[in-house]
């Protein structure tokens, strides 16, 4: 689906269709591939991988050889081009530049649902090249913002994070995640237990959540209907700075439409929520 120069969201599933790791593919050639999983799920994935590869595919741990460095907001290409750096990138590509005298890969991609790129310098480089941007970036208005930051964000997005919307014991049927899996293969691991679950209806549904009075979700709260019955659980919860309110990341059973209204069990006190649609805000990728 993707040709040299592109890259791809992607899923990695065990035999029971459950997910090892979410990741970025890319393609350098038609048999040299590039993933940038999670961090804390590097080994687990290159494990599978090997365990799967058949003879003469080498699946290489590079998890120590690479900084990442995300780039992210509306002045992101005006930034990394007072720095002659060309981002002249489509959407989802990359391509190899030069940055602080550095090489680096430079990707069109992010999970912020904002304009951005990632940044891929050698281990040994990263940190001159974060030195460079974070210096430029003052210029920009720019500010230095950490994982919890990038959470927030892709849970504005409704993007699933792995051990929360998708995991081993969580399949990507069960997460809404059906588009992310290319059911016209012949096969792929986890293929048989994924086709009878798509096959059967999904026993949840990826849905936001939008608080109606002071409070914030979190991980593994019950969602409640009105007449008090357990329908799912909160997978992600914060406050949003964008619509200055509470929302949330729910698996909830599949009869629930948008614009209906929950409960979420928030310590033992009940916070009212609808059911909306996600994103939560607009998307700014493109």
């Amino acid at each position: 689906r993707i040709v040299d120069g592109q890259a791809q969201y992607t899923l990695i599933c065990n035999r029971n269709g459950g997910v090892i790791d979410d990741l970025i593919a890319y393609r350098n050639s038609a048999d040299d591939f590039f993933l940038v999983p999670n961090a804390s799920n590097t080994a687990d994935v290159v494990e599978y991988l090997q365990e799967l590869a058949p003879s003469g595919i080498v699946v290489e741990n590079l998890h120590t050889s690479y900084g990442v460095i995300a780039v992210q907001g509306p002045k992101s290409a005006q930034l990394l081009n007072s720095l002659g750096v060309s981002t002249d990138l489509d959407y989802m590509s990359f391509s190899v530049v030069k940055i602080a005298g550095r090489d680096a890969i430079l990707c069109r991609t992010g999970y912020t649902g904002e304009l951005g790129f990632e940044l891929l310098p050698s281990w040994d480089d990263a940190l001159a090249v974060w030195d460079c941007l974070a210096e430029a970036m003052v210029a920009f208005g720019g500010v230095v913002c950490g994982l919890g930051a990038r959470d927030t964000l892709r849970t504005e997005m409704g993007y699933p994070l792995h051990g929360h919307e998708l995991s081993l014991d969580i399949t990507p049927v069960q997460a809404s995640a059906n588009w992310a899996i290319g059911w016209d293969k012949e096969t792929f691991s986890g293929a048989e237990i994924l086709r009878e679950q798509k096959a059967a209806g999904a026993v949840t549904k990826l849905r936001g959540l939008l608080c109606l009075g002071k409070g914030i979700p979190r991980g593994g709260m019950d969602v409640k209907d009105k007449a008090g019955n357990v329908i799912g659980s909160v997978t992600s919860g914060t406050f949003s700075p964008t619509l200055k309110n509470g929302i949330a990341l729910a698996l909830i059973a599949p009869s629930v439409n948008i614009g209906d209204q929950l409960v979420v069990d928030v310590r033992g006190r009940d916070l009212d929520v609808e059911v909306v649609t996600i994103p939560f805000v607009p998307s700014h990728v493109r």
